[in-house]
Order: C-alpha cells, then sequence, then structure tokens
C-alpha cells in the first residue's frame, strides 16, 4: 500500500502508478528462469473517495479489482459505480470456489472442420458453470475471476482432465483421429509443473499426446518470450499440439511467432464476422491465412456464422473452421450423435458432407 501527499491532481497519481508498474515489471531470475510479475493498483484520492483511512483502503482496494478485470500491469481509479460491480463479483467468487465440489462444471464441445474434406477433425472443450442461485454464468464473467483469485488453476486442471475423459472415450469407439483443444489461461502456463501435470493427465487417461491440443491466447504468449519458449518446448517434448488463440488481436507477428514451437493458428473470430463487409478485415485474414503457409501452420477461423464467411475461407483455402453456422457448441452425448452419423455419411463431396451437419 502506498499513501502519497503533495499529489494534486489524478493524472498524477496516474503518472506515479506507472512508474511503480513498470519497476515492479521487470524481469527478475529465480532458480535460473526468469519470472515476471504482473501487478496491478487500484487509486483512492482524498477526499471525493473518501475522507477516512478506511473508506480510501476500501475504495482503492475495489478499483484493484477493476485493474485486474483489465489486464496484468495496469491501474485503475475508484468510481463509484464500483460498488454494485464488486458486490457481483465477490458473490461469484464465493460461489466459483465450491463449482468443483458441487459437481456445477461441465463441458461443451464444438466441432472444428477441415475445409479440404468437411469432416471433423477436431473438437474444442468449452467450460460452462451452472450455480444454483446465479443460474447458467458465462464464460466471461466468470472465467475472468477464476484468473484473478488463482481458482482458475483448480478448475483447469478438472477441465484437461475431463476433456481428455471425454476424448479417450471417443477414440475407444473408433474416432481415433479427433483431436481434443483445451484453453489455457496465462496462470495456468506460468505454473513450473504445468507441463508434468499434462504428461500426468495424459498417463492417468491413456489419451495418445498428439491428439490433445492446448489453445493459448497471442496475449500470453507474447508476455515473456523466453518463458514460454521453455515451457512450450517441455511440452511439444511430451507430444502435444500447441495452437495460439484470439491471433491477429494483440502485438505480435507472424515473424516473432515462427521460433515458437506451435502448430496452427486461430484467427480471432473479430475478424471473420467482418469479412464480407470490412475490406481491412478481409484483407488481414486473407493476409494471415497466406502467411501461416509459407510457415507451414494451419489456419482455424473461428466464428464462422453466415454462408459467405465459410465461402470466403474456401476461397482463401483455410485449414480448418468452426461456428455456429456450421455447429454451436454440444453436450458430450450431441457430439457423439453428431460424429457417428458424419462417420456414417463418409461418401459425398465436401460441400454434401458440411450440409449434412444440419441434419
Amino acid at each position: 500500500m502506498f499513501l502519497m501527499s503533495g499529489i494534486d491532481t489524478p493524472e498524477q497519481a496516474g503518472t506515479v502508478a506507472t512508474s511503480i508498474l513498470a519497476a515492479i515489471m521487470r524481469p527478475i531470475v529465480l532458480a535460473r528462469h526468469e519470472v515476471m510479475v504482473t501487478p496491478s493498483i487500484g487509486i483512492a484520492i482524498y477526499p471525493s473517495d473518501g475522507e477516512d483511512f478506511e473508506t480510501l483502503f476500501k475504495n482503492a482496494d475495489l478499483a484493484m479489482y477493476f485493474a485486474k478485470r483489465q489486464g496484468p500491469g495496469t491501474f485503475s481509479f475508484f468510481k463509484s459505480s464500483m460498488n454494485a460491480n464488486a458486490l457481483k463479483r465477490l458473490t461469484m467468487e464465493g460461489k466459483l470456489s465450491g463449482a468443483i465440489a458441487g459437481n456445477e462444471l461441465s463441458l461443451r464441445f464444438q466441432p472444428q472442420f477441415a475445409l479440404d474434406t468437411g469432416l471433423i477433425v477436431g473438437m474444442e472443450a468449452l467450460l460452462r458453470w451452472t450455480n444454483l442461485e446465479l443460474g447458467q454464468v458465462p464464460p466471461l464473467d466468470f472465467i475472468p475471476v477464476a484468473e484473478e483469485t488463482g481458482m482458475i488453476l483448480p478448475i483447469g486442471e478438472w477441465v484437461l482432465r475431463a476433456a481428455c475423459v471425454q476424448a479417450k472415450a471417443w477414440h475407444d469407439e473408433g474416432l481415433s483421429n479427433l483431436r481434443i483443444a483445451v484453453n489455457v489461461s496465462g496462470l495456468q502456463l506460468a505454473q513450473r509443473s504445468f507441463p508434468g501435470l499434462v504428461a500426468a493427465v495424459l498417463r492417468d487417461t491413456g489419451l495418445p499426446a498428439n491428439t490433445l491440443e492446448l489453445e493459448i491466447t497471442e496475449s500470453v504468449i507474447m508476455a515473456n518470450e523466453d518463458w514460454t519458449k521453455q515451457v512450450l518446448g517441455e511440452l511439444k517434448a511430451i507430444g502435444v499440439q500447441i495452437s495460439i488463440d484470439d491471433f491477429g488481436t494483440g502485438y505480435s507477428s507472424l515473424g516473432r511467432l515462427r521460433d515458437f514451437p506451435i502448430d496452427r493458428l486461430k484467427i480471432d473470430g473479430s475478424f471473420i464476422r467482418r469479412v464480407q463487409n470490412n475490406g481491412e478485415d478481409r484483407v488481414i485474414a486473407a493476409t494471415i491465412i497466406a502467411m501461416a503457409k509459407t510457415l507451414k501452420l494451419e489456419v482455424v477461423a473461428e466464428g464462422v456464422e453466415d454462408l459467405a464467411q465459410l465461402l470466403f475461407l474456401q476461397e482463401e483455402y483455410c485449414t480448418l473452421v468452426q461456428g455456429y453456422f456450421l455447429s454451436p457448441p454440444l453436450t458430450a452425448a450431441e457430439s457423439g450423435q453428431l460424429l457417428r452419423r458424419l462417420a456414417r455419411d463418409f461418401e459425398g463431396t465436401r460441400t454434401e458432407r458440411l450440409r449434412r451437419v444440419h441434419g
């Protein structure tokens, strides 16, 4: 906690906060490994945000939670509107802590289609949370809370195990070419024990390592490049596949990513949704696909919602697609039915196979 006097304007407080963040975020070496702390700062100003220590401290703490939601290494000023939002967040945090024990978590699976064959080659495992009091909580609401509190570590392990168990069941049924994709948070990737956890889950479930894909967002990949390269190298040594999620929304380039041991890129759905209406996004998507091919990387276009988007991706020879136009996220039972139906109806052109997805 910092108590600063002689501050005349909020801008001056922001300047000090920026300096503090820059100092704390400098990489340090621990046990021969470079690590980086990503702090968040909340700011409350006397007397507008409180006239006593307790009120100022409470409001600065609330502002810090909001800074965490903006992303690591940021600061936020207290606003009176934060009280209601903070109460909602604290309620969610309390309920989420018992989600695993209460059997409240479940998975949905969204198919990934190969555009050259029209067949399903992968499933992305998507986490869902249903609480008796809160109902179905959107992932965009509860996943940031899980990351901020550290609960993403046990929840992430639950997702990894549950996804691998389901994928092994499909493999045992004869669907051996199916890949399962699991999202990995930055906090999980920062754990030195994470590669060992992945290896243990694969060993426990019996799932072949090359059928597990770990999806890591572009921003996490680039946050600490040296550490990421080391961890990804250990994961690749296990035999799993690596994909970069939400590509195009960060500040990296394909040239920088070529040094990472990755197998495919996922173009962020915001580009795909606007390809028929926005010339710039159309060019960006086409350029990513073309450049990825030169690096021998597969490309997954996510967020495909209509026929025009699908036809554009076919014209650009995109490798894989997923989205509501072809299939929404499905339960395990629904996914199994779809996989069996497409396996029976293998004959026909790729367009005919894609049409069969809709029944």
